[in-house]
């Protein structure tokens, strides 16, 4: 059970950082043999699963690497993270009571929306610096972060368990600073902006 509840925790909170990746590794961990995955995920260890989704983690890749691209794939990928990770909690079980996989797809669908927002809330932050090193050591550590997350769900469950209730504490106190922070951040650059698009209409005006 333990094993079981920290492959369900593990594949949903990775989920919310690097899904692809998740997916990419828990199929590859599963062809090669190292994990026995329930029977209700064994289809990650599919050739074509492995080969989209390593794909797509290496598009996820890419466009993290960007700052505006990055801010607008996190919006899209709200719709897409928190569901899968919902999915992921529940297949976690295999075939399990009905009302078990109802409370795992909630609870799995809350840890991957605890790490997506903690993480989309971090980077739009850093993104509203115009240097670009803060954004790549970011990204970098989600990417390092996901694998390691998943590895120690997978072979290490204990200690996985005690570092995401670590995490959920660090979350709850940081995910509305976080929210603050992007506030008065997008303010600032509007005020920023609004003078000069206004210097801009006078120019404009004495030119016609």
């Amino acid at each position: 059970m333990l094993e079981s509840l920290s492959l369900a925790a593990g594949l949903s909170w990775a989920s919310g950082l690097r899904l692809y990746l998740t997916v990419f590794i828990a199929g590859m961990f599963q062809r090669f043999g190292l994990v026995h995955l329930p029977d209700s995920l064994a289809v990650l260890g599919s050739p074509w699963v492995i080969g989209v989704a390593g794909v797509l983690a290496l598009l996820e890749f890419l466009a993290d690497k960007i700052p505006a691209v990055d801010s607008l794939w996190d919006a899209v990928h709200t719709f897409i993270r928190i569901p899968a990770g919902a999915v992921l909690a529940a297949g976690s079980l295999g075939h399990a009571d009905p009302a078990m996989l109802t409370v795992a797809a909630l609870a799995g669908g809350t840890l991957a929306g605890a790490s997506h927002f903690a993480k989309a809330g971090t980077r739009a932050l850093i993104n509203l610096s115009p240097e670009p090193v803060s954004n790549w050591a970011a990204s970098a550590t989600e990417d390092v972060g996901a694998v390691t997350g998943i590895t120690l769900a997978l072979f290490v469950p204990l200690l996985f368990l005690v570092l995401l209730l670590v995490f959920l504490v660090l979350a709850g106190w940081a995910l509305p600073r976080l929210a603050r922070g992007v506030h008065v951040g997008v303010s600032r650059m509007a005020k920023h902006m609004l003078p000069n698009s206004e210097r801009m209409n006078r120019l404009r005006s004495k030119h016609d």
